[in-house]
C-alpha cells in the first residue's frame, strides 16, 4: 500500500536528506584534513566542536519558540533542523572551496 505524505512532511524529509548529504561531505572533508590529505585551517578541530554547541542551543530555542507559537510538529522539527542545516551548508561550501596558494 503506497504511503502519501503531506507537503509539509515531504519538505521536512527533503530538508533532512539535503542536510544529511552535506553533513557526510563535511565529515569526509574534515577527515581528509585531519589525515593531511588536504589543507586545513589550524583551528578547524576546535571550530568543529564549538559550532555543534552553538547549533544545539539554537536548535532547542527555535523548536521551543515554534512550540510556544502553536506550530505543527513538522514546523517544530523544521525549526530545529534549520541551525544544523545552515552550518552544514556553510561548512560544505567553505571546506570544498578551492584555495589558491
Amino acid at each position: 500500500m503506497p504511503m502519501f505524505l503531506p507537503a509539509a512532511q515531504m519538505r521536512l524529509a527533503a530538508e533532512f536528506a539535503r542536510m544529511a548529504v552535506e553533513a557526510n561531505m563535511v565529515i569526509g572533508l574534515r577527515m581528509a584534513g585531519m589525515f593531511g590529505l588536504m589543507a586545513q585551517a589550524p583551528g578547524e578541530p576546535f571550530l568543529m566542536v564549538a559550532e555543534k554547541q552553538a547549533a544545539v542551543s539554537e536548535s532547542m530555542f527555535a523548536m521551543a519558540q515554534a512550540g510556544l507559537r502553536g506550530d505543527s510538529t513538522e514546523r517544530m522539527l523544521s525549526a530545529a533542523l534549520r541551525p544544523y542545516g545552515r552550518r552544514t551548508r556553510a561548512n560544505s561550501r567553505r571546506l570544498s572551496a578551492v584555495k589558491s596558494r
